[in-house]
């Protein structure tokens, strides 16, 4: 089943620049998945089965931060970019 997610990452920093990047990157990195950005969220689609264990390891890596993240989160139960 594809779904569709849209993500907004806030590191409640000063300098919260380079930890947004950061997801971002580790993100992108990630061939099954398509990543959209633009200046309020990502867009994240992709697999359910696929979409689900990759943001639970890379949200988990930002928590691991020192700095507070808040992660907002919208799920979709269909892939919008098909």
């Amino acid at each position: 089943m594809g779904i569709s997610v849209e993500i907004s990452l806030y590191p409640l920093i000063p300098a919260y620049k380079s930890t947004i990047l950061d997801f971002l990157d580790r993100l992108c990195a990630y061939p099954e998945l398509t990543v959209l950005t633009n200046n309020m969220s990502t867009r994240v689609f992709g697999q359910y089965d696929e979409v689900f264990p990759i943001l639970q390891k890379e949200i988990k890596a930002c928590f691991e931060q020192p700095e507070t993240v808040v992660v907002v989160m919208k799920v979709i139960g269909k892939n919008l970019e098909e």
